[in-house]
């Protein structure tokens, strides 16, 4: 096969509407309306203006492939799915992908996080990791048009922390992929120690190229067609049938009593809270739950929706479950615990899970701030501000710790009473 290259400094990037509402977290048949759709608006046009996309592929000179493992260009790599796949397609060859929504999305969703924009945050967030999306099924259909011309056909993509593939060969694919044309990106792409790129919305691909296009279509798998959502696309081979699992999740919850005790007075009011009122309103609605119990203490959950900090961001969710004293002893913290909500395993695929799951677990389990102090202290707390959406580092865990006492705080001071009034019709 002939050589190939290319790199998309102004790529398009206007995501499909039923793409961004999948993501958010949308039935496909939902009509976006009021504040939701207001906010997607605006998340699309902040990104037409200021977005920095970019795509660049290239492919390889060489693949060899022997007992489970690829080497491209002299670099060995261990992807076992896509190894299964490029065997069963007899692919000789491959394509190196890189793509970005670029830093500034990311720079501007922090930036709105630290301002108490919670939503704002999320729905440039989520805009961002459809961007992404968006470019790969670009990635793809430029591919797509190449191996039309050689009689060839492309298979699915396939990145580091998909499954079978470890996401330790990050930094090695990227570096076959920028070796040869680093200095040219309009941007720095970083691969960290854990394998996180930075910029996060950015992904790392391979797609493998095979001349038996006799046999894909008898492979259902190999066909990328079936999970592309790129409209109008005149190399497709069949229709669409899945989407990739969507990158965040809207959180959801209740209060399970219709008021709070009057005696949240105690604790202080107003609190110097390091979270904008908007968010503790909006969390103390959204993903809290309080049970009140005959002895006046309390019993709180609180659920916490996020992503793993690399590769698009998978979803994943934990359960925080607290145990108070009574107000006359100041709401002392009496247990309190986080673990992975059922049936949820999204935090398989973080980087420090991947590199030792039992020991991230333990220490998890095991942390327990403030534990047996009262809810006030929270204020004391000197805690770093890390608001990464994973659970890789012990900053990050405490930011969110953090975050779940100073909630509940806001909700038992009584804050939250108007929230709650106007939630069940009075």
């Amino acid at each position: 096969m002939t050589s190939f290259e290319f790199l998309d400094i102004a790529p398009n990037a206007d995501v499909q509407e039923s793409e961004f509402k999948r993501l958010l977290g949308y039935p496909s048949d939902h009509a976006l309306e009021g504040r939701a759709l207001e906010l997607a608006a605006w998340a699309r046009e902040w990104y037409r203006q200021h977005g920095t996309p970019w795509i660049y592929a290239r492919r390889a000179r060489t693949v060899a492939m022997h007992e489970g493992k690829i080497r491209i260009d002299g670099i060995e790599l261990s992807p076992g799915k896509l190894y299964e796949r490029m065997v069963q397609a007899e692919a000789e060859s491959a394509m190196l992908v890189a793509v970005s929504a670029g830093a500034r999305c990311e720079e501007y969703a922090r930036k709105l996080w630290e301002e108490g924009k919670p939503d704002e945050y999320f729905f440039l967030e989520i805009y961002g990791s459809a961007v992404v999306e968006h470019l790969v099924a670009s990635a793809s259909f430029r591919l797509c048009e190449w191996a039309d011309g050689h009689d060839a056909a492309v298979l699915p993509h396939y990145s580091p922390g998909y499954p079978e593939w470890a996401i330790r060969d990050q930094p090695a694919l990227w570096q076959l992929i920028s070796g040869k044309a680093g200095k040219t990106f309009p941007e720095r792409l970083e691969v960290l120690e854990t394998g996180m790129l930075r910029p996060k919305k950015s992904l790392l691909a391979v797609f493998g190229i095979t001349h038996r296009t006799d046999i894909t279509p008898r492979l259902t798998e190999l066909i990328p067609c079936e999970s592309c959502s790129l409209p109008a696309c005149r190399y497709r081979r069949t229709a669409q049938k899945y989407s990739l699992p969507r990158i965040e999740r809207v959180p959801r919850g209740e209060f399970e009593q219709d008021a709070l005790p009057k005696d949240g007075a105690s604790l202080q009011q107003p609190a110097p809270y390091t979270l904008s009122l908007r968010a503790l309103r909006l969390w103390s609605r959204e993903r809290l739950k309080l049970n009140f119990l005959a002895d006046r203490s309390v019993e709180a959950s609180f659920r916490y929706d996020g992503t793993t900090c690399s590769n698009l961001g998978r979803p994943l969710a934990f359960d925080y479950r607290i145990r108070l004293g009574t107000p006359a002893e100041g709401y002392p913290i009496l247990e309190a615990t986080c673990s992975p909500s059922a049936g949820d395993t999204g935090y398989t695929h973080m980087c420090e899970y991947i590199k030792g799951g039992r020991k991230l677990m333990e220490s998890i389990a095991n942390e327990k701030p403030l534990a047996g102090q009262s809810l006030e202290n929270v204020f004391a707390w000197k805690r770093p501000y890390n608001p990464a959406a994973c659970y890789c580092s012990l900053e990050s865990r405490d930011h969110k710790w953090g975050m779940v006492f100073e909630v509940l705080h806001f909700a038992l001071a009584g804050q939250a009473g108007g929230v709650l009034s106007e939630r069940n019709g009075e």
